[in-house]
Order: C-alpha cells, then sequence, then structure tokens
C-alpha cells in the first residue's frame, strides 16, 4: 500500500495477519481497524500487512467519536453485522394471516401475523445485501450496477403493499415513485 496515501473512515482493508477489516478512526500515524475476526486494533499507517479494498472517505482529519459510532454502524451494515429493529404496528400484534384456497375442501393456511412480518423484514434485509454487494462489485461496469439497481428498485415497489404492516412510516418499502408498475 502506498505509504503517502491517508485512507479515511469507511476504508475496506485486508491484512495478512488479521484478516478483513475497515478503518473506524484515523490518528496522526495510525488508523484503528476494525476487523471482522479480531474487534477494533490500532495499526501503523505505514504496515506493510495492510492492502486497501476499497477506499472511501479519503482524509488527513481525526473524526469524532460520534462520527466514527455513525461510521462504524455503516460498516457494521455494510459487512452484513447487524440488522435494522423493526416493529409490526401496534394493530397488527398477536393477529393472523389467513390463506384461503379457492377451493374450500382444502383446507385454510393460518399464519402468526408476526412470523410473516419478520419474513418480510428478513427479504427487505437481504435485498440491501444484495445492494451493497452490487455497489461494491468491482467487476460490474457503472450501467451493469445501475440497471440492476432499478430492478431492485421495482422489487421494493412490488412490496410496498406490505408497508401497512409497519410502525413506523420511515421503515417502509420504497420504489420507483413515478412508476405505475406495482
Amino acid at each position: 500500500m502506498d505509504e503517502n496515501l491517508v485512507l479515511g473512515i469507511g476504508t475496506r482493508l485486508q491484512h495478512t495477519q488479521m484478516g478483513p477489516g475497515v478503518i473506524v478512526g484515523l490518528r496522526y500515524a495510525t488508523y484503528l481497524i476494525s476487523f471482522v475476526h479480531h474487534g477494533i486494533k490500532e495499526i501503523d499507517k505505514t504496515d506493510t500487512n495492510l492492502e486497501e479494498i476499497i477506499p472511501e472517505n479519503v482524509t488527513e482529519e481525526i473524526e469524532t467519536h460520534s462520527q466514527v459510532e455513525k461510521s462504524l454502524l455503516k460498516i457494521l451494515k455494510l459487512w452484513g453485522g447487524i440488522t435494522e429493529n423493526v416493529s409490526l404496528g401496534d394493530k397488527w400484534i398477536g393477529g393472523t394471516v389467513n390463506i384461503q384456497p379457492a377451493d374450500k375442501s382444502l383446507k385454510p393456511k393460518e399464519i402468526p401475523i408476526d412470523d410473516f412480518f419478520h419474513k418480510i423484514v428478513m427479504l427487505r434485509d437481504r435485498l440491501r445485501v444484495l445492494e451493497q454487494n452490487i455497489n461494491s462489485n468491482k467487476k460490474l461496469s457503472d450501467e451493469d450496477k445501475v440497471n440492476i439497481q432499478q430492478y431492485i428498485t421495482r422489487c421494493y415497489g412490488s412490496l410496498t403493499t406490505f408497508n401497512v404492516l409497519f410502525k413506523n412510516k420511515e421503515q417502509y418499502f420504497v420504489g420507483d415513485k413515478g412508476s405505475k408498475e406495482d
């Protein structure tokens, strides 16, 4: 890695001994790196065991603790380490989803709405991870990334029907605002 290059918070790195990590803080001569398997370690900026994977926020400024926390949360989400706490709307708690076949001789299926909602949230989380993997993929062209992103946005749009289940509007599915495809 170039000794003169000062990487910023959010840069993904590979260390030959510590494995994959992300810069979560900067000091004068060191990086604070959160390693996937070893936690946060302070590593000299000139350490020859570091290899840059995806550079971010190239800067020489020292970040504040709140900025480090925000960056760390963003990074953990990027690596798939945490998921957002999503609440089911109060009126749905304890409810059920009933699926009745057209043939009345067949049994209907009853699913606890909490389980159904959990599956929807898991689907959304997996779509987000897919988006992050697409955006960080070095083999896809920018045009390919945009085309795939548009398809994922349409998937979100198809899921807006389930927004009625969410307690908080800021957690709703959002598709393409101008599209009538849903």
